[in-house]
């Protein structure tokens, strides 16, 4: 008797594809792009593709899928470390962002983006995990594969140094202390 193996297409369309858009938005914040993103992305649904045979229904797909993208982060990291060492320092200088005009009244959400990027990236990714994309600091821990004291202490210094940059930054617009102050006198 034969038996023809298909791929478990509808199963996994289902079951992973909803979750495209966090993967992404996480790719983009941990990677600092948008381009990027897209081609990590493409990496994770190959890969969970290729090995959602091994995937138990009725888990959280999410964080699976997640386990997946700091898994590939991983790699692509240790590929893209060696090019950005050959690289001239006038180059890398080059493809850095140039901060937005100050706003004011209030900080824009690509400012506080901005602020976040500029948190150490094993932070960033718990500051992520947790506080955006609402994992468990258990599923945390096991997405970025380290205990789950580890992912507190992360947690912890993460928020730490983002308020640092954001308070920083509303001061220089007059938002804040400084502002309160002038509501008093």
């Amino acid at each position: 008797m034969f038996f023809s193996h298909r791929p478990p297409t509808d199963e996994f369309e289902a079951a992973a594809i909803p979750f495209m858009p966090d993967i992404y938005r996480t790719a983009a914040r941990l990677l600092g792009t948008g381009a990027g993103a897209d081609d990590v992305v493409q990496d994770v649904y190959l890969q969970a593709w290729k090995s959602f045979g091994h995937f138990e229904p009725g888990t959280n797909c999410r964080a699976w899928l997640f386990k997946i993208l700091f898994n590939t982060l991983h790699h692509y990291r240790r590929k893209w470390l060696h090019s950005r060492m050959v690289k001239e320092p006038d180059e890398v200088l080059d493809l850095a962002a140039a901060a937005g005009p100050p706003i004011p009244e209030h900080i824009t959400d690509e400012e506080v983006l901005a602020a976040l990027n500029e948190v150490p990236q094993d932070y960033r990714a718990v500051v992520l995990l947790v506080d955006v994309e609402e994992f468990s600091y258990k599923e945390a821990a096991g997405i970025v594969n380290v205990p789950i004291g580890t992912v507190m202490s992360r947690l912890s210094r993460g928020r730490r140094l983002l308020r640092e940059r954001l308070a920083g930054m509303a001061q220089s617009y007059g938002i804040g202390r400084a502002k309160e102050e002038g509501k008093r006198a």
